[in-house]
């Protein structure tokens, strides 16, 4: 993975972590351990799910450019649809509180979308590849008919 695309990952799932790390702190001390508990584990799955779309959208964009939008929007359509499966399936668990989960999974999306835009404006990507210095030595081929 490229430097950029890794420093994208990173300015993408830190301040989710902090968000999940603020959200646990207060379902704590709103719904107790299993609050913090519904909060941690929402935090994770973001970061996973969020992350492993981030990868794949990076490598669609480099060996498959033109679809990339396309599978930008499909991507973000399924990481959205499951996570809504996620929050319905542990709506009655036991386990740990229900609404500190479904709050964090919904804060934690909010803020890794938001970070990631930041992160994407903030990138010095090149629109162009630049030319090599063989590429300038090499005298331009006439390609045109002769006259």
């Amino acid at each position: 993975m490229p430097s950029s695309d890794v420093r994208t990952l990173l300015h993408a799932a830190v301040p989710t972590a902090a968000a999940g790390a603020i959200a646990a702190a207060v379902s704590a001390g709103v719904a107790g351990g299993k609050g913090a508990l519904g909060a941690v584990v929402a935090t994770v799955v973001v970061i996973v799910f969020m992350g492993i779309g981030l990868v794949v959208l990076q490598r669609t964009a480099k060996s498959l450019p033109h679809l990339f939008q396309a599978m930008g929007l499909m991507l973000y359509t399924a990481q959205l649809l499951l996570l809504f499966i996620f929050v319905a399936a542990f709506k009655n668990t036991t386990v740990f509180n229900p609404k500190a989960f479904a709050l964090t999974l919904v804060v934690t999306t909010l803020v890794w979308i938001g970070a990631q835009a930041r992160a994407h404006m903030k990138a010095k990507i090149l629109y162009v590849e630049p030319e090599s210095e063989s590429d300038k030595s090499e005298k331009p081929k006439n390609t045109g008919p002769r006259s």
